[in-house]
Formats: structure tokens, sequence, C-alpha cells
């Protein structure tokens, strides 16, 4: 049997990067996928590859820091596939990078809401529905940054990743008992769009990549196996971690 044979997953930052490459393995492992992100044609694409490869999937757009888009994408899950098994809260953003002087208060907030503020409503509402099937497993994408080490210029991004994994500390002792797992993915540097941004300038990719064990970045498909895991049934023992999936950035010294 596959390992999500016949759940419901929601997955949030579908549009592209460590979303979407979630989002197709979660199809080829046998889930029903609920995709949501800002870019509706990306999302379309990628529902017609999933469908494609024989899977089942279907999108809806928005921004994950609106609380009826949250409140919806739990309704569209109950109402077009019975229920909700498991959510991987992944949208984010790392926002500008700059001395913490320098940051607009507004900025401040909006990574803030799109890293933490987004988890917490993806979770008042996904954790109703998790119950009413009576279990499933509440998935975060964190970081390395605000976890084991601090990038200069990165301050809102590690405070709003720091409180992600407080709040899945939480959640998981609540919930723990009624079945409901909650975990947090701490991918190190990875080949996605918003990495690739953040690497623009001449020689910030191969400076990053030595600043991991590996001595280079993850593929998001390397991501995905990892969410995979904590998602399915060889996981049934992991709560309240913060796991690790970075490449050793956070040991490497070399």
């Amino acid at each position: 049997m596959l390992a999500l044979q016949d759940k419901v997953a929601l997955i949030t930052g579908a549009s592209s990067g460590i979303g979407a490459a979630t989002a197709l393995r979660f199809a080829r492992a046998g889930a029903r996928v609920l995709l949501t992100g800002r870019r509706q044609a990306a999302l379309t694409a990628l529902v017609q590859a999933i469908r494609a490869g024989g899977g089942e999937a279907i999108a809806v757009a928005g921004d994950i820091r609106d609380e009826a888009l949250a409140r919806q994408l739990v309704e569209v899950a109950v109402g077009e596939y019975g229920g909700l098994d498991i959510a991987f809260n992944n949208a984010g953003s790392t926002g500008s990078a700059c001395a913490l002087p320098e940051l607009a208060l507004a900025d401040w907030d909006e990574v803030l809401a799109s890293n933490l503020g987004s988890a917490f409503l993806g979770a008042k509402y996904q954790l109703p529905a998790l119950l009413a099937r009576g279990g499933g497993a509440l998935l975060f994408t964190g970081s390395f940054v605000g976890h084991t080490a601090g990038l200069p210029g990165m301050a809102a991004y590690a405070a709003a990743k720091a409180g992600l994994v407080g709040m899945v500390q939480v959640l998981a002792a609540e919930y723990g008992a009624q079945g409901i797992r909650v975990n947090a993915l701490l991918p190190g540097g990875t080949d996605t769009p918003m990495g690739r941004a953040a690497t623009s300038a001449p020689g910030a990719r191969e400076f990053v990549e030595g600043l991991h064990a590996l001595k280079r970045l993850a593929q998001p498909e390397e991501i995905a196996e990892a969410a995979l895991f904590l998602a399915s049934p060889a996981a049934s023992f992991i709560t309240g971690s913060a796991m690790l999936v970075d490449g050793g950035v956070s040991i490497c010294r070399s």
C-alpha cells in the first residue's frame, strides 16, 4: 500500500519550490491533495501534472495571511474530499535583508504575518478537521535560521521561524492524546525561486553552498521526501519535533 493511500492533504505555498515538489510527492504516495498559493496559473499547471500522473488534486488560489482563505481551504477539503488528514503549512517569505534598525515596522509585520500568522490561521481551522477524522499530521516549514543559526539581516524571519517551533511544541502537547502529530520541518538552503532570489548576487550561491557540510543546496524533492516521512505512518511516534533537513549547515564550521 502507498504511504498516504486515501489520505487528504492540504499544502500551502504550493505554487513552486518545496510546496510544489511536496504536492507531487504526496500525490504519488496516494494522497488526494488540495493546493493553495498566490499564482493561479502555476497551481493549475501543477494540478494538471498531478492528474496526468493518475493522482487527484484541486487548487484554490489566495493569500495565506487571509483568515477567510484558511477557513475556505478546510471547507473545500471537507466538501470535495470528505475531510482532512494532513496539513502542510509551508508558505512563507524571507522579507528584505537589512539591519534591524533599518527595518520598517510594516516589513516586520509582513514577515511575521507570512510565516507565523499564516501558520496560526492554518492550524486554527485545520485542527478541528483533523480531530473530526480521529487524528492526523500537522506540519509546518520552519528554518535552521532562528533555530541553530542567526544570519545577519534576517531578524524578522528568524523571530517568526523560532516562534513557529514554539507553537509546534505547544500544539503537539495539546493534541497528542487526540491522535494529532505536530512537527516542524527545518530545511537548509534549497534551490527554489525564493532561494535563488536570495542568492542572486555574484558569488552568493557558492558562499551559501559552502556553509553546508554537503557543500551544496537541497533540491526541493529532497525536502519533499522529509515532509512525506513526517506525514506518513513511518513517523507515528514523532511529534513536537523540529526536524533538521539542512545538509549539515547547522553543524558545519569548515
